[in-house]
């Protein structure tokens, strides 16, 4: 069996990692040919549509405005044996909503650990405020790739890292 798939995630392990991550990499196509990756907190739906709030005069937007192609990057460990990462191709939708973009807002930031306030209580002119300048991006899911280093054998290092690394 190919090393691949003994280190892939389920679906169920996938949204739960995914679940756990606290910011993503986020990479469009930059206008001139090379990716443009900036780090975004997230929200993840349980049918795997991932959400953000970013403003709207953002690099990133002016990106997807041209090019809806992105990937997604959530990475967890320190050393090898540890390491698990999920990389999501996905097809992005921009979206001027006031309450989906404050709420995301609000759910990105409490994945943090920060307390989740109740939506319902912000006056509408602080919603206002708070997404007058800001799209909602929803990030469509079209293929994943995911690794689980902790399911490899324990100890065992591929001999081509044990060359690397002398």
């Amino acid at each position: 069996m190919p090393r691949k798939d003994e280190i892939g995630m389920s679906p169920d392990e996938i949204l739960d990692f995914l679940r756990e991550g606290h910011s993503m990499t986020f990479v469009t196509n930059g206008p001139s040919g090379f990716p443009h990756a900036v780090a975004m907190f997230f929200v993840i739906d349980d049918d795997l549509t991932i959400r953000c709030a970013t403003y709207a005069s953002s690099q990133k937007v002016r990106n997807i405005e041209r090019d809806p192609k992105l990937t997604l990057l959530v990475e967890a460990g320190t050393e090898y044996s540890e390491l698990r990462g999920v990389m999501i191709e996905c097809r992005a939708h921009l979206t001027i909503d006031i309450e989906r973009t404050v709420a995301t807002m609000i759910e990105a930031n409490a994945m943090t650990g920060s307390p989740l306030p109740d939506l319902a209580r912000i006056p509408d002119d602080v919603k206002a405020k708070m997404a007058s300048k800001r799209v909602l991006v929803t990030a469509v899911p079209q293929r994943f790739v995911s690794w689980d280093h902790r399911k490899l054998p324990s100890g065992k290092t591929p001999e081509s890292l044990k060359r690397a690394i002398g």
